[in-house]
């Protein structure tokens, strides 16, 4: 094979030398002549290697695998040969195997698994450790108004995760619905110093479910009223959500849930904030709160329940039903975001044992109505 022009950079100056390459003879080789000093370098075929994303086709760019480099060097010479003649690009891809081979720092690995459990442990410790912190104190400075807003802004997020097409589309709002509603709000507030102006709705959706949002916002969905026992179940969920959006629990949970979706759309490179949203409303949804959160959610719900005279057994019925299916593989509607056990109803059946001169929070009519809010206008 005749000598082919090539191209050659000693990797230490800017300046080229146009060479002639071929193969030793033997064939176990590159040989490089050329310059006016009379240079001539022998790089032996196996520590040859071809470098990746060249940007001009039909040319392969050489360099030599050195494996005495330092440890925090990458073992391949700085010097490069640039060769465009196809026979002897043939020839060295059939004679080289290791021509393509991608080689790595000695050691490489092991660091890459290092920094890769840094960063995972970086993300760890914000989602875990920082977002939570951060969400406890902007919880306590961020002003009422703003937070009614955001609550608006979660809600539309739930919404979007339940697979509303358009804003408002899952609102139940027949008349005779919403007037039931209003008045079991209204006699459960009466008598409790509330923090909002509380914004209650119910969502057509079958979830046996309810949850809170920031800003005196409260959702139930339609599967609750449907499962209830009664109009004093669906007042004792709705009391133990508002007990959440008034320990300001809801904002904090909203804080943590749109600051990870915004932390993991960084690292997943969600650059639209559309899987984002989504996420902070199906975070919002699964809501689960400490077990001293619940707690103390219950308690409120209890005292608001007294103050208002309605029984708290429909309280103890509806989590004597959810603990029935404690333990399950997978947990349905509101057993699945709330820690149910037998203990939480036998606190409100407690309760109930301690009250007296108790009504029904809505008449058999009112809760026949609220039971068709979703059924049209």
């Amino acid at each position: 094979m005749l000598p082919s022009p090539a191209r050659y950079y000693d990797g230490t100056s800017a300046a080229r030398r146009d060479v002639r390459v071929m193969l030793a003879e033997g064939g176990g080789a590159l040989t490089i002549l050329g310059g006016a000093e009379g240079m001539r370098e022998d790089w032996p075929l196996p520590m040859l290697r071809a470098l990746p994303g060249q940007a001009v086709p039909r040319q392969l760019v050489l360099t030599l695998y050195q494996p005495q480099n330092t440890r925090d060097a990458m073992p391949l010479s700085p010097a490069r040969l640039t060769i465009r003649d196809p026979e002897l690009i043939a020839a060295l891809r059939a004679r080289c195997p290791r021509l393509m081979r991608r080689e790595r720092r000695p050691r490489a690995t092991g660091r890459i698994l290092k920094r890769g459990g840094l960063a995972v442990g970086a993300v760890a410790m914000m989602l875990f450790v920082i977002l939570p912190r951060m969400a406890d104190t902007l919880a306590t400075l961020l002003p009422i108004e703003r937070e009614v807003a955001f609550g608006r802004a979660v809600v539309s997020q739930i919404e979007m995760a339940l697979g509303a097409a358009d804003l408002g589309a899952l609102d139940c709002d027949a008349p005779a619905g919403r007037d039931a509603l209003d008045l079991m709000v209204a006699r459960l507030s009466d008598g409790t110093d509330l923090s909002y102006d509380l914004q209650i709705k119910v969502l057509n959706h079958p979830m046996v479910n309810a949850f809170a949002a920031p800003g005196g916002h409260v959702v139930l969905m339609r599967g609750l009223l449907d499962e209830a026992s009664g109009p004093d179940a669906v007042a004792a969920v709705l009391a133990h959500e508002i007990g959440h959006v008034e320990a300001r629990d809801a904002t904090r949970h909203a804080l943590r849930a749109a600051g990870s979706a915004g932390l993991l759309s960084m690292v997943m490179g969600d650059v639209t904030g559309g899987a984002a949203a989504v996420f902070l409303g199906e975070q919002v949804l699964q809501a689960s709160y400490t077990r001293e959160a619940e707690t103390e959610a219950d308690l409120f719900a209890l005292g608001m329940l007294g103050r208002a005279g309605v029984s708290s057994q429909g309280m103890a019925d509806f989590f004597d039903g959810l603990a029935e299916e404690e333990g399950d593989i997978a947990l349905p509607g509101y057993l699945s975001s709330h820690p149910v056990s037998a203990a939480r109803a036998d606190r409100a059946a407690a309760h109930a044992d301690g009250q007296s001169g108790t009504q029904p929070i809505l008449d058999a009519a009112a809760w026949q109505d609220l039971q068709s809010i979703c059924d049209g206008g």
